[in-house]
This record gives C-alpha cells, structure tokens and sequence, in this order.
C-alpha cells in the first residue's frame, strides 16, 4: 500500500506556523509530507486556477491540500497535479482534525426514537396567524407534532378553527386541554393526541377516537394513575404516561424517581415526559438541561418530550432537543459517552483551544511587509501582530492607544505608527471585541471568522478579505523576494 505523502499548499506569511504544524502532525499521524510556498503573501487570496499555474506537483504525492479561504472549482489544479485536491481548515490550528478525522460525522449519527411535541402556550390569547407562524419554525427547529395549549376557565370558542389550520399546514396536532368540552371539538378538527386524561375527564376520552396522556390526579402520590390507565386500556383507549416532572425547589429529585416507578410497573407502555417544567423554571441556560433529560428519556424509552420556549433563555429548545435526541440516541444505542461526535450544543466554550504561541507571533511579525494588522487571543491577552509590530494587552482600548501612540503610558513600543483611518479602526474595534469575548468565556478566535456558537453560530463574510481581494491581481504577480 502506498505511504501517504501530502502536498500542502500555502502562502509565505503561513509557512512558518504551517511547516511546525506539520512537523508534529507527520510523526503523529505517520505520512511524508512537501511543502509548496507558493509566490503570495496571504494564501487565501490564491484560486485553484491560479494556483494551477505556480504550483510544483511533487511526483510522490497522494494528495494536495490547499487553505480553506480557497474557493472555486478545483478541477483545473486536480488535472494539473493528478491526484485528489481538497480544501483544508480555514484555521491550520485546526489541521489535526481535518488530517485525524476526528470532525467527520460519526458513522450512523443522525437517528433518534423520541417524538418532539412542542408547545404554543396561550394559543387562545394569540392571533391565528402568529399560531401558524410558531408552529411553522417549531417545524423547521425539529418538532414532530405542535401542542395547542390551552387556558383554564371557559372552553376556546375557536379551537377547532385554530386546529384545522394547523393541519391545512400539513401539522400533526395535539391539544393541551383537561376541558372536554374543548377537547372534543379540536379531535373532531384533526388533533391526534390529547394532554391530558385523569379521573376527571376519563370517561369522556373514550369517545374521542385518538390517543392520550395520562396523568395521574396527585403526582405526588401517583394516585388515581392505575385507575385511569386501567380504565382506558378496558375501553381500549391508545395510550401514553406522564408522571408529571417538578420544578427544582418543588419536589424535582422525586418525581424522576416517579418516572422510573412508572417504568417498573408498566415496563411496555409509551410515556411521555413534559421538560418545560424544568427549563422554563430553571434560571440557566436550557441546552445541557435538554441534553439530561433526553438521556433520562432514551434510557427508559420515554418516547416523546413535551417542550416550550416561552422564558428567553429557553428560546431554542425545540432545536436544542432536535440535536439532543441523536446525540443520546447514538451514545446509548452504542454505549459510549455523548462526547466528541456532536459540536452542536456546546455553545458558551470550545471543546478545545489552539494558540499559536508568542514566539510564533513574533516570527509572523517578521515576516509581514504589508499594512495589514492581525489580532489573535491567545495567553489571555489580545495580540495585535503587524509589520514589525507585536503587541499585547487584556484591555483593547489599551491595545489601540499603543497602536496608535508609540510609547503609550509609558510603554517601549518601538514601532512606526500607520495611518488608520475610520473604517479601519471600526474593523480593528469590532475583532478586537470578539477576541476579548474569546478570552472571558474561553473560546477559539479566528480573525474574520464568527465565534463558534454551536448550532446558533452566524457565519460572517470577511471584511478583510473582501477588501483584499479587490487588489488580488497585482498581489498574485508579485515575485517571490
């Protein structure tokens, strides 16, 4: 079999950074690997055709990589050299993954067995329109049926309508009501599961034709629970079990052991657990909630989630227990630990952090000639790294008086100040807030590139290579110095 020998394809000012990383990584991951330093100074400014033109195919290579911010089609570079080209990171910190494997999608990941049921709250309060509109993203975020959720008192006159609307929407539908005189008229409508049925509507539920939630009529005690599961399953009623979650502060700790009660003693049945309680009461972020709860559900084949998204901090947790369900799925189902095979919930930090190191810094620092300034976040210092000029401070604003004023406060800068006009001290402004964003929470800043967010992440274009490329031709014909 042949050795695996990499071509990698850069541009002068990451040679340096480049040919480390790939010193380590070759005896790590066991490959011959060749260099190519192509006459360019920002390698994300090259394109595969221009590329094609300057590069020196090694005749021992297996495959080429060129950086990441390369785009366009590879064929005419795939043609030149004869083997696969593929696109690196658009970050060399992160080539370890790329070359290890370990950010491709774990083999099968994606299944999941629990049902989502996402709810409207006060749909009787809303228009009709803003209705559809909830269950229309509800839909899109990964919810399988919408819960109207309805108020106490006297019956919605217009659930039905609200109903039928929702399934012109091709929705499946469920309606959160003890009321039978509200009940009844949105299961005519199309409502296929009703939450919930206790003593005091059981014997109502038997003329209603679909499946329901049974609830017991004290949670604490699970009372009047047997009698109604029993009651049902006579009239053979489709049935599932919700032994009803607590807040923390309210009996929390005890009513998941009631669920695993209610397992023991109905080990076939469905259940279904409703999770708003927690994370709508719970003053934290919902997304490692969502991500416990699941895990609870997968282990005791609780079949379906009852969840809501009316307190800020839990505004995404239909996405949040789309992503949840696979990622305990897969860990169950395989018994493995949930980790290093979904990035997608972990939203505050990073996995995992990269620098580049000062000395590396300074090295890039040596190596610029143009009038370019890169920031990086690195030793809980934001790093402003230009033409002969390396400078590092925890506060920006401290950060760009030295910049902008040698020998600022008493500081031995010993370089020459550019002009910065308005614009791009905006640009320096706006980066130099995200990396010191990076450094409190502790997360990877790439220049031009979004913080990584998880799966609420909002790529960015970059500013800096937008403006770059408009001078991209003379910049790609300047000679090798």
């Amino acid at each position: 079999m042949t050795r695996e020998h990499i071509q990698f394809v850069t541009g002068r000012l990451a040679e340096f950074a480049l040919r480390r990383e790939v010193a380590e990584l070759s005896k790590q991951l066991d490959f011959d690997y060749t260099i190519d330093v192509l006459p360019i100074t920002v390698a994300a400014l090259m394109t595969p055709e221009w590329i094609a033109r300057h590069v020196t195919c090694c005749p021992t290579a297996t495959r080429v990589l060129i950086p990441g911010y390369c785009a366009g089609d590879l064929t005419p570079l795939e043609e030149r050299c004869r083997v696969p080209v593929e696109r690196g990171p658009k970050d060399l910190r992160q080539l370890p993954e790329h070359l290890g494997g370990k950010t491709k999608q774990a083999h099968g990941y994606g299944a999941h067995s629990i049902e989502i049921i996402a709810e409207i709250n006060h749909a009787p309060r809303l228009p009709l329109a803003d209705i559809l509109s909830q269950a229309r993203q509800f839909r899109t975020d990964g919810a399988d049926v919408i819960d109207v959720g309805c108020d106490p008192g006297e019956p919605w006159s217009s659930v039905a309508d609200c109903v039928r609307a929702l399934k012109d929407e091709g929705l499946r539908v469920s309606i959160d009501s003890l009321n039978p005189r509200e009940i009844a008229p949105a299961v005519k409508a199309g409502a296929e599961l009703v939450l919930s049925v206790n003593e005091s509507n059981r014997t109502a539920a038997r003329d209603w034709g679909c499946e329901v939630v049974v609830i017991p009529d004290d949670p604490v005690t699970l009372r009047g629970l047997e009698e109604t599961v029993e009651h049902l399953a006579l009239a053979r009623v489709p049935l599932r079990i919700d032994a009803i979650l607590e807040p923390i502060g309210l009996g929390f700790a005890a009513s998941l052991d009631r669920y695993f009660q209610v397992r023991r003693r109905y080990p076939d049945a469905p259940m279904m657990m409703g999770i708003g309680n927690l994370t709508e009461m719970t003053e934290v972020d919902s997304a490692g909630v969502n991500v416990l709860l699941l895990a609870i559900c997968q282990e005791l084949a609780i079949g379906s989630v009852l969840t809501t998204q009316v307190i800020n901090w839990a505004q995404s947790c239909v996405r949040e227990c789309d992503l949840a369900r696979k990622l305990v799925h897969y860990a169950v189902h395989r018994r493995i630990p949930p980790k290093h095979i979904d990035r997608g919930l972990v939203m505050l930090r990073d996995p995992k952090l990269t620098p580049f190191g000062s000395s590396a810094l300074d090295e890039l620092a040596r190596q610029i000639r143009d009038n370019n300034y890169r920031i990086y976040a690195e030793e809980d210092e934001v790093h402003l790294v230009g033409r002969g000029i390396h400078l590092r401070e925890r506060d920006p604003f401290l950060l760009f008086e030295r910049l902008m004023n040698p020998g600022f406060g008493g500081a031995p800068d010993a370089h020459q100040a550019q002009a910065v006009d308005a614009s791009h001290a905006f640009y320096l402004g706006y980066e130099m807030a995200k990396a010191a964003t990076a450094l409190t929470l502790g997360k990877q800043y790439t220049q031009d590139e979004a913080l990584d967010w998880g799966f609420l992440t909002q790529n960015e274009e970059s500013h800096r290579l937008r403006k770059s490329r408009a001078t991209a031709p003379a910049e790609r014909q300047e000679p090798v110095p």
